[in-house]
């Protein structure tokens, strides 16, 4: 035991690695790949010292604010020149002798930011008769990212993570994460997950007698049809199916391009557009017509 006490009392000079932390990077600057994560420690304490060190090897903070430039994204520090700092970060008694790395590397970018789209992957499978009444709704459609410029122009678009959902009949709002890739892992997001929102309705099929009218028919040409009207089928949500009457569709038949087509029937094609009302269909496709002379 007295041996120990004489042993651990004496000073000795050896080498402590310690871990360390990079403070005060610019705002504007961005690591791009890690720097050292350790450095290395010639130190003179007392055996007790060293040994307490060895057990309890605390972060060293490193002062990055202040950093010499070696190219465009490369910059460094020169630790010696922080001894002063980092002693004072030591336990009392240790005293530094040396710092085995004479120069630490940091590869920064420039931080610049972007607006992108989010990109969604849905795959949605409905209860039979329903559908959905909108398009769906992503919140937010964009975000903004921050990260080194040159990473920064090849993203156009973030991809959200997949939303499966199968026989769905009710409206829906889900979160999805933002995907990022491994090679965007410096980027910053300012958002890392989106709700999207789908209203679902059933749906029904309805029918209507709606007149045509016969556009770039000349003066003096007189046709012969047989009927007036054609018939409009169409699938509406329930919830919008009062809404639709013979006024909903203006129907139309260009005589010019049975001329041009030289034919003797005229199609009748729907010129409005109701964005609630979906699979329309007309019936007849075709209207035969007669000229008189």
């Amino acid at each position: 035991m007295i041996w120990l006490l004489i042993t651990f009392s004496k000073e000795y000079t050896t080498v402590i690695t310690y871990p360390v932390n990079y403070n005060n990077i610019a705002q504007d600057k961005l690591l791009q790949e890690s720097p050292i994560k350790k450095i290395d420690l010639s130190i003179t304490a007392t055996g007790f010292k060293i040994l307490r060190a060895k057990l309890n090897t605390k972060k060293i903070n490193i002062e990055a604010s202040n950093l010499r430039k070696k190219s465009a994204s490369k910059f460094y520090i020169l630790p010696k020149n922080q001894i002063t700092k980092i002693q004072k970060q030591l336990l009392n008694g240790i005293v530094i002798q040396e710092i085995l790395q004479d120069t630490i590397f940091l590869n920064l970018g420039v931080l610049t930011s972007k607006k992108v789209a989010l990109k969604p992957q849905v795959n949605i499978t409905y209860h039979i008769g329903y559908d959905l009444l909108d398009e769906l709704i992503i919140t937010p459609d964009s975000i903004v990212i921050s990260g080194p410029e040159d990473q920064l122009n090849s993203i156009t678009h973030l991809n959200l993570s997949p939303l499966n959902l199968k026989g769905v009949k009710a409206s829906f709002t889900k979160e999805v994460s933002i995907l990022k890739s491994k090679n965007q892992k410096n980027l910053k997001f300012k958002d890392t997950k989106v709700t999207i929102t789908g209203k679902v309705d059933k749906f029904t099929e309805g029918t209507v007698k709606v007149p045509f009218i016969i556009k770039n028919l000349p003066e003096d040409t007189d046709l012969t049809i047989l009927t007036d009207n054609v018939e409009i089928v169409y699938v509406v949500a329930l919830s919008n199916f009062a809404k639709v009457s013979e006024a909903s569709f203006i129907i139309e038949c260009d005589y010019a391009m049975a001329v041009k087509n030289d034919v003797g029937y005229l199609i009748p094609k729907i010129t409005t557009d109701v964005d609630f009302i979906k699979n329309i269909k007309i019936i007849p496709s075709k209207i035969d017509f007669l000229i008189q002379k």
